[in-house]
């Protein structure tokens, strides 16, 4: 008899089969919204809801844009928006200005508060993940999540 694993028959075992596309992505999708929870909660303290961190990452990665731009964006009516800057704005994250292109209109930028607060959420979110993987992954396991990375920007990029 031999040493090799055998399923009942002595026939060798079969490899699995490979995932079908749409297994990967329900996993996949599911693994990103965990991810993204933990992620959030790791900057927690900045007390920012999370459309408040989306609209001023928003800002800070896009540059100024008037609170209709924004509200496009990010998917929501204009007055969620204009209630999601007065928030900022009252605590001096952000700042508005008049449209040089419509001075009837106005533009929001971040201010250094803001970018300083920024700064902080999105060190938080990385030290978390770094420690993470240092805790957790071997060089073979680092390597291998280096790989997906490529392969997940190359899936956004499409």
């Amino acid at each position: 008899m031999s040493d090799t694993a055998a399923t009942p028959g002595n026939t060798p075992p079969r490899a699995p089969a490979d995932p079908t596309a749409e297994q990967v992505a329900a996993d996949l999708a599911a693994e990103v919204g965990r991810l993204l929870r933990r992620l959030r909660s790791s900057s927690a303290d900045t007390l920012l809801t999370p459309s408040q961190r989306s609209v001023l990452a928003r800002l800070q990665d896009g540059g100024p844009a008037t609170t209709a731009a924004l509200a496009r964006a990010e998917l929501v009516r204009p007055q969620s928006m204009r209630l999601t800057l007065g928030a900022l704005e009252d605590r001096g994250l952000v700042s508005r200005a008049p449209d040089p292109a419509d001075g009837r209109k106005s533009v929001v930028s971040v201010t250094e508060e803001g970018s300083t607060v920024l700064a902080g959420v999105r060190a938080a979110k990385r030290d978390w993940l770094a420690d993470a993987i240092t805790a957790e992954l071997d060089g073979a396991e680092r390597r291998t999540l280096a790989e997906a990375v490529g392969l997940i920007g190359r899936l956004v990029d499409t």
